[in-house]
């Protein structure tokens, strides 16, 4: 089974076609494979296929926990890039068909990759309780009170402006108490961020399905409509993550554009041993 493994700012994957897996990827199999210590290691799998039509293809994104995710932000440069690097693309776009509905990445030089995010939302059926919108609302976990703004990019996000320095942010004890909040019925992304000045942000994530990782495409994509929405900052916002740097456009019909970079790590093909474990 050939895979190659990417990074974008540190969050990584592991990218398969589906034609070269030999099996359906059961969220046990999902499992040992983004295994860091027995399996190849990742924060997820996208599985790219079938081709739809030009320029198209079906992506499927999983959490290392084995569950479907809707979206990934960074994910989806990688699988750009690497379309591209294969000869699959005619021109520099791709429209990847995701359980969030479809999402355009644009190659604009060698690393980098412009995402049409689509348009922001701010309640939906993803959030319980609050009929219209949830835009600096409260939230009580772990003993304490937060104010959290919902976005909907594609997957869930609770943005909360950190009460402490974002070091300090207890984030593996309130981050699995949020995610699993009553509020949102199919768990959320929780995002820690301080405001640097208008244009610049700095931000901490705990992934739902991952926990606190380097870097979250979406989760810089919310923070960022957030920051907008509730005045904070103006755009385009630079955000920080402990991985790196993404900028966000965000337009005032809400639709947002993301930029970030996308690396090959390396690529290769899985052993018989490997495979034959999976298959059991």
């Amino acid at each position: 089974m050939k895979f190659s493994k990417w990074q974008g700012i540190g969050n990584d994957y592991i990218v398969l076609h589906r034609e070269e897996v030999p099996f359906d990827l059961t969220p046990e199999r999902v499992r040992i494979i983004c295994d860091r210590h027995v399996g190849v290691g990742s924060d997820g799998i996208l599985l790219v296929g079938p081709r739809t039509g030009e320029d198209r293809f079906r992506l499927q994104i999983f959490n290392p926990d084995g569950t479907e995710a809707e979206m990934c932000g960074n994910g989806v440069r990688m699988v750009a890039r690497k379309l591209k690097m294969e000869g699959s693309l005619a021109g520099d776009s791709v429209v990847l068909e995701t359980k969030a509905g479809e999402i355009i990445p644009t190659i604009i030089d060698d690393y980098r990759v412009r995402v049409d995010m689509g348009i922001a939302r701010f309640g939906g059926e993803k959030l319980a309780y609050f009929p219209d919108e949830a835009v600096g609302v409260s939230l009580q976990a772990a003993g304490r009170n937060f104010t959290f703004t919902f976005v909907d990019v594609g997957n869930p996000h609770a943005v909360i402006e950190s009460p402490w320095p974002l070091e300090l942010v207890p984030l593996h004890e309130v981050g699995p108490m949020i995610e699993t909040h009553e509020y949102f019925p199919r768990r959320a992304n929780v995002e820690f961020v301080v405001a640097i000045d208008e244009h610049r942000a700095k931000l901490r994530v705990w992934e739902r399905g991952v926990g606190e990782t380097k870097a979250c495409g979406t989760g810089a994509t919310a923070t960022a409509v957030a920051l907008v929405r509730n005045g904070v900052c103006t755009s385009p916002v630079a955000v920080e993550l402990p991985g790196g740097l993404l900028e966000v456009e965000v337009s005032a019909d809400w639709r947002v554009h993301m930029t970030g970079p996308a690396e090959e790590i390396y690529h290769g093909d899985s052993s018989r041993e490997f495979l034959r474990r999976l298959t059991e």
